[in-house]
């Protein structure tokens, strides 16, 4: 049994995963960057679904150069349910089957100063502004942030939090909060209400650390409102990535678990997940998307897994011959890859019902009454330009 006091110490990233490349790429700047940070630690990093190394692959990297002890910090800005669940789901699967291993698992970066001024940063560099030089008011700007959109209420309130916050730091003239996730109101419908106040130029601002198809699909809505309105000046603001501020951010959290500050804030989101699963609330499962490692037989399918069936035929829409583009294809797989809370406003007008088409989420898509899957089904079929943003 290896003694944890000298046990060589490690450094784990807990991604969330995309299926673009390119967000892969720029995550793993982010390992880069906190490696410089701890020049003497073991640094990997592993993604919960979809991308290579998955998470038990980075930790075996670091078990194999000798890790007994390792600081996992999960790579998300909010705790919903893959910072809750998901991730310690997987952390603590693989502790137990690990016996002289110790893993402790940290907080989400959440509302850090750091991530505040990085964010920040990023905006004024959409507006041609030196962060270190600001104007004393930006007043006839609107500012539009787009937060993920989760089924968890209070990580939805963080990102609504943000942009007040950033709101009074910047002074915009207006600030609001959009999502691109299960909540509302989603980008597209946010953003036609918020062109009413009259304002000729708005600042759209994903909070997000990387690209994605996520951030290529809001990118698409931006174009589709600003062809619509040329009047209006629409300037995009790059997501967050490797800025110095988020590594900064990062290393914040390793050191929490490092001096033992962790613990010492109450209730970390380990102990809460093994608090929740000792009362039934929640399961230990695998991810039906993660990247498999062909040379590991350890990551079939529980029985958990299979019972999470909430397959939705994604082929309702109708094909039809208006002038404009969008797209109803679907590439990945009908059935949920992954899990996600459900979300009780799933119907909303404005919500994730305007994205229907869009190749959202089909754990999302699962949890549509068939009245709201016929009702889009319908307005696809009548007036596009009267129906959800999506099927314009």
């Amino acid at each position: 049994m290896i003694n944890q006091e000298n046990a060589k110490k490690g450094i784990m990233i807990c991604g969330h995963g995309s299926r673009d490349k390119d967000a892969e790429r720029e995550f793993g700047l982010v390992a880069a960057g906190l490696k410089k940070r701890f020049p003497d630690l073991p640094v990997e990093y592993g993604f919960l679904e979809f991308s290579a190394p998955n998470i038990h692959m980075g930790l075996n990297r670091l078990v194999e150069q000798g890790v007994g002890e390792i600081y996992a910090v999960p790579g998300m800005l909010f705790a919903a349910t893959h910072a809750k669940n998901d991730i310690p789901s997987v952390l603590t699967t693989y502790e137990e089957k690990n016996s002289n291993l110790k893993v402790t698992y940290g907080r989400e970066l959440g509302l850090q100063e750091d991530m505040i001024e990085a964010f920040q940063a990023r905006i004024y560099e959409s507006l041609g502004i030196d962060p270190k030089n600001p104007p004393k008011s930006l007043y006839d700007t609107l500012l539009v942030v787009v937060g993920r959109g989760t089924s968890d209420t209070l990580a939805n309130a963080e990102a609504a939090k943000l942009t007040r916050i950033v709101n009074e730091n910047m002074g915009f003239g207006w600030a609001d909060t959009v999502y691109s996730g299960v909540t509302y109101p989603s980008v597209g419908a946010g953003l036609e209400k918020l062109l009413k106040l009259g304002y000729k130029r708005v600042v759209v601002a994903p909070y997000f650390l990387f690209t994605g198809r996520l951030i290529k699909r809001i990118q698409g809505y931006v174009d589709k409102v600003a062809q619509d309105n040329p009047s209006i000046e629409f300037i995009q603001t790059p997501y967050l990535s490797d800025h110095c501020k988020v590594i900064d951010a990062f290393e914040n959290r390793v050191n929490e678990i490092m001096t033992g500050e962790l613990t010492a804030q109450g209730e970390t989101l380990m102990n809460s997940f093994k608090r929740r699963l000792a009362a039934g609330e929640v399961g230990v499962h695998h991810h039906h998307a993660e990247f498999t490692d062909p040379q590991d037989d350890t990551q079939g399918l529980s029985e958990s897994d299979h019972a999470h069936d909430h397959s939705v035929d994604l082929n309702y829409l109708p094909s039809h011959s208006h002038s404009h583009s969008h797209s109803h294809s679907h590439s990945h797989s009908h059935a949920p890859s992954h899990s996600h809370g459900v979300y009780k406003h799933i119907g909303h007008p404005e919500g994730p019902r305007t994205m229907i088409g869009e190749g959202i989420c089909c754990c999302f898509m699962g949890q549509f009454p068939q009245d709201i899957l016929d009702a889009e089904k319908d307005n696809a079929e009548r007036d596009c330009s009267k129906t959800a943003f999506a099927h314009r």
